[in-house]
């Protein structure tokens, strides 16, 4: 069943819960959902079958979660404190995390805002370089709201499937110029596992962050941004390092 926290500013963030010991936060990317990046790819039945619950949210401006249209609402820091409002209400206190793609530089924003509801991290399809940062807005714009044709394809493959199922245009782009730039940056002593697929262009540079960190690293070969989710030795690892 469907719950929802809601912030002061009114926006309702929509979350779903699973049983077992010590639920896991996760959180999904951009342009998608909590039901297509981690229950219809595994990973919570693979939680459960571990024992662990699962509690994953709906960012806002996606999924069953409020859509608002102004660009400050889709801050970093205000994303993450929608998770604050979801483990409060949850009355979790402290919680392990996992978040893919843009879900990671949201769960990340958590661990700046909030460090003392984090236990361990795990980042996964993000690197040192925040893809929206690289993109140019104003034809990003162009593209969501005429459908004008961007010279990158990757605007438009990653938008694209997005607003051909009908997602809220004025909310993407929100979000988009929102999170553009947003960092990778973890406070100290919160011990964090990155993993990328080996043939992902988007987490270019990783490797060299985790290193720089002292954190774990998992390159998984062959497996690209869209499919390194569904990869069975991501899920294996993150569960031994959450453990």
């Amino acid at each position: 069943m469907t719950q929802f926290a809601r912030r002061l500013d009114g926006v309702r963030v929509a979350f779903d819960t699973t049983s077992g010991e010590r639920p896991v936060l996760l959180v999904h990317g951009f342009a998608s959902t909590a039901a297509v990046t981690w229950h219809s790819s595994g990973w919570v039945r693979g939680l459960g079958e571990s024992g662990r619950g699962a509690v994953t949210p709906d960012l806002r401006g996606h999924g069953r979660s409020d859509k608002p249209h102004r660009v400050a609402d889709y801050a970093p820091r205000q994303l993450a404190a929608d998770l604050v409002a979801v483990l409060d209400t949850l009355e979790l206190d402290r919680v392990d995390v996992i978040g893919y793609s843009m879900g990671s530089r949201v769960v990340a924003a958590l661990a700046g805002l909030a460090p003392e509801r984090v236990r361990r991290l795990v980042l996964g399809g993000a690197g040192p370089l925040e893809l929206f940062d690289t993109w140019d807005l104003d034809a990003v714009e162009r593209y969501v709201i005429a459908g004008d044709r961007p010279a990158d394809p990757s605007i438009a493959a990653v938008l694209g499937p997005a607003i051909a199922a009908g997602a809220d245009r004025e909310a993407l782009l929100a979000c988009v110029r929102g999170v553009a730039g947003c960092t990778l940056d973890v406070p100290a002593g919160i011990p964090q596992l990155f993993v990328a697929g080996g043939a992902d262009t988007i987490p270019s540079g990783v490797a060299a962050l985790a290193a720089d960190r002292g954190a774990q690293y998992l390159e998984l070969p062959g497996r690209t941004h869209f499919n390194a989710l569904i990869a069975p030795e991501f899920r294996q690892a993150a569960l031994q390092f959450l453990a």
